[in-house]
């Protein structure tokens, strides 16, 4: 009987996109189509129905869904494993997503993906997700690396260039010498030119050490030593927009982003727990910037990353000589005036966040106090003794 209803709908049209466009028939010279009309489409269609008997809403429920898009609300809960295939459309993506119940329908996941731009950018793989998540959920997961789980590999905090290369070609098997050859040119890996700018006079070095964002990563199956360490370098990028880094140092610190990001690095490489990892980038501003008397860093992990670029060995404070603490062919060298050429490792987000919003102190010294690699700071020499003593009671040093 319902099929005689002429409830005022036109047949779908196809817009653009080969998408359905619905709505009314323009009646009166009116416009056709809008939120108000497809509103009382449905009221109409739930009166008539209600009439017709408890039986009908069945129709009801097809004539809804024929306006609105079946989805889940929110970031969903639990946690579920999902395979894209090789090859995998976005509608294949959706078909295994709702076999899930990761997203309860495919067309939510396909508009939610049509309406992100960087959903291109996603991969085949194995992703961790959740259960009845929204589509834009979905899609906003599937593009986070950190869900994507299938063949990866994880760069800790902390670690050199060289030590990376290292790394990378264990996984691949693809030789260091063309990660080195590849990191030549940091720009051709997508490191913007303004990143290299510095506002303390010294002169520019360009290296891609610091840019290599420690992440979990999965390696495509044709990678290549430009792609990989391209993939790192847009993760950083990622990351630092994210945090507002490069604005925030200028306008907070006082200082380019590439003194900021070398900071990060010092901080990463100095503190023995992440709770300290501010205060040493204070430290770090406090001795090149402000009224330590050598405005050198005097920090021996500078020290270190010149052996281990040179070859050499990295050694323990006790183990260095006067000749290589303070060697005049070292660029790093710690009795040096200002900031250091580069980074000196990739410091991870919290390490960046450390000098981007460092806490107030006129700290110049710190020292280990405990075995879990907490530290003391102090803002005179005679302070800094005191708390040496305390490092040394408790066999730190």
């Amino acid at each position: 009987m319902i099929d005689d209803l002429d409830l005022g709908f036109d047949e779908p049209e196809r817009g653009e996109k080969g998408r359905h466009r619905r709505g009314f028939r323009k009646r009166n010279g009116g416009s056709g189509g809008g939120r108000g009309k497809t509103f009382l489409a449905l009221l109409m269609a739930l009166v008539l129905l209600g009439g017709i008997g408890g039986g009908a809403f069945y129709g009801f429920d097809r004539i809804q869904n024929y306006f609105v898009t079946p989805d889940y609300d929110g970031a969903g809960a639990g946690e579920i494993t999902v395979e894209i295939k090789n090859g995998a459309l976005i509608a294949d993506m959706a078909d295994a997503l709702v076999a899930a119940d990761v997203v309860k329908s495919q067309k939510a996941f396909i508009e939610a993906a049509e309406a992100n731009s960087r959903s291109k950018n996603i991969q085949p793989g194995t992703y961790k997700l959740r259960k009845q998540m929204s589509g834009t959920s979905a899609v906003t997961a599937m593009l986070d690396l950190k869900n994507k789980i299938v063949n990866g590999l994880t760069i800790p905090e902390g670690r050199s260039a060289k030590n990376i290369y290292k790394l990378l070609s264990d996984k691949t098997k693809i030789p260091v010498k063309e990660f080195e050859a590849a990191a030549k040119d940091p720009e051709a890996l997508g490191v913007p030119d303004w990143w290299f700018a510095r506002d303390d006079g010294k002169k520019v070095v360009k290296s891609v050490e610091g840019f290599l964002f420690p992440d979990t990563y999965e390696i495509p199956p044709k990678a290549t030593a430009e792609s990989i360490l391209k993939l790192m370098v847009d993760n950083f990028l990622s990351v630092t927009g994210e945090m507002k880094f490069p604005d925030r140092v200028q306008k907070e610190r006082k200082v380019s982003p590439y003194e900021a990001l070398i900071v990060a690095s010092l901080a990463q490489a100095e503190a023995g727990n992440k709770d300290d990892l501010g205060k040493v980038a204070r430290v770090a501003y406090n001795r090149a910037y402000g009224e330590f008397p050598c405005n050198c860093l005097e920090m021996d992990v500078t020290v270190n990353y010149y052996l281990e670029s040179i070859g050499k060995p990295t050694k323990s404070s006790k183990q260095m000589t006067a000749a290589e603490l303070d060697d005049p062919k070292n660029p790093y060298n710690r009795k040096l005036r200002g900031m250091i050429p580069t980074p000196i490792n990739n410091p991870g987000k919290q390490a960046l966040e450390g000098a981007m919003a460092t806490p107030v102190g006129k700290w110049l010294y710190f020292v280990a106090i405990d075995k879990q690699g907490h530290s003391e700071f102090a803002e005179t020499y005679e302070q800094h003794q005191r708390n040496e003593a305390k490092a040394r009671e408790a066999g730190i040093i």
